[in-house]
């Protein structure tokens, strides 16, 4: 199930922040380092991210009740949202900060071999985290259209695709502290590494308006995928009681979890009975073909009925 694979890259991605974030701030205790410091921030930042989402596919799994009658599914988009607003401000925010900050009060790092050690280190399990994530991103769509980038676009489970922005950014940013560390001591000259601060902070800022972006548009209200709705229209209109149909209406309420409306004519020869009929026959198909239409809501009108309708307007 798409839950299941989303949680398994959360929880390995989680357990990989904890041990870094840990291993981050002794190295930058140690050394010193600014940039040490950032991804220390960066990793816990991450590892609240993790616990978030894990709390948002949590609460979409509740039912409807009076409140909430189509259930709780978009608590996941929200608490996505929150998770890229939190790596804008806390990650992005406090590495910029702690870049400024070096430059104001430079020291030159003690060990920079503890640095090299720990973001090596780091780096191993980043990419480990990594390599999962997509791995059960892909599984979740095994029939992804274009490259990976253009998958995650069109996703509607920001929970699978968060972790990977998550991983990939923290990857690149130890790259960049790595950089930072090596020629601070290679020159002796700090301003590197605080340099190399702002451009993680600048990489996490980047990141995070690329989620808000894509998980704005989901809590908003994001329509099936082009193909869903042309398979949809292509059952619908294969029924022999359907003589035409008004435009489909769809909308995500959780990633597999859609809703349907629309209005369909049917040939004016039928009964009532027979409508009936075709209408539960038309939400059997959809439901067989795609399990992730959960609510279904047509109306009905036969071509006699609408031809009355019009001549009276």
């Amino acid at each position: 199930m798409s839950d299941s694979s989303s949680k398994v890259s959360i929880y390995a991605a989680l357990l990989a922040n904890v041990a870094i974030a840990i291993a981050k701030f002794v190295g930058a205790g140690i050394s010193g380092s600014s940039a040490m410091l950032s991804e220390g921030i960066h990793s816990v930042v991450d590892s609240v991210n993790e616990i978030l989402l894990l709390y948002g596919l949590k609460q979409s799994e509740k039912g409807p009740d009076d409140l909430h009658p189509l259930g709780h599914g978009q608590e996941l988009y929200f608490w996505s949202l929150v998770v890229a607003v939190l790596i804008f401000s806390l990650g992005g925010g406090f590495s910029i900060y702690e870049g400024i900050q070096g430059f104001q009060a430079a020291e030159p790092s003690a060990s920079p071999v503890v640095s090299y050690s720990v973001l090596g280190t780091a780096a191993i399990f980043e990419a480990a985290a990594l390599t999962v994530s997509i791995r059960e991103f892909k599984h979740q769509n095994p029939n992804r259209q274009g490259n990976l980038w253009t998958a995650m676009k069109r996703s509607k489970d920001p929970s699978s695709f968060i972790v990977i922005f998550e991983d990939a950014a923290a990857l690149l940013g130890l790259g960049v502290a790595f950089g930072g560390v090596y020629l601070s001591q290679v020159t002796q000259n700090t301003t590197y590494d605080a340099v190399a601060s702002i451009i993680i902070g600048v990489i996490l800022t980047v990141v995070a308006i690329v989620l808000v972006s894509e998980t704005k548009g989901l809590l908003i209200g994001e329509s099936a995928l082009p193909e869903t709705q042309e398979s949809l229209k292509a059952i619908i209109k294969a029924d022999q009681a359907v003589v035409g149909m008004g435009s489909l209406i769809t909308l995500h309420l959780a990633p597999k979890d859609v809703m349907l409306a629309l209005n369909i004519e049917f040939a004016d020869d039928l009964s009532a009975d027979d409508i009936e009929a075709a209408v539960r026959r038309i939400e059997t198909s959809i439901r067989d073909s795609h399990g992730e239409v959960k609510r279904i809501f047509i109306e009905a009108a036969s071509m006699r009925l609408t031809a009355q309708s019009a001549a009276k307007e």
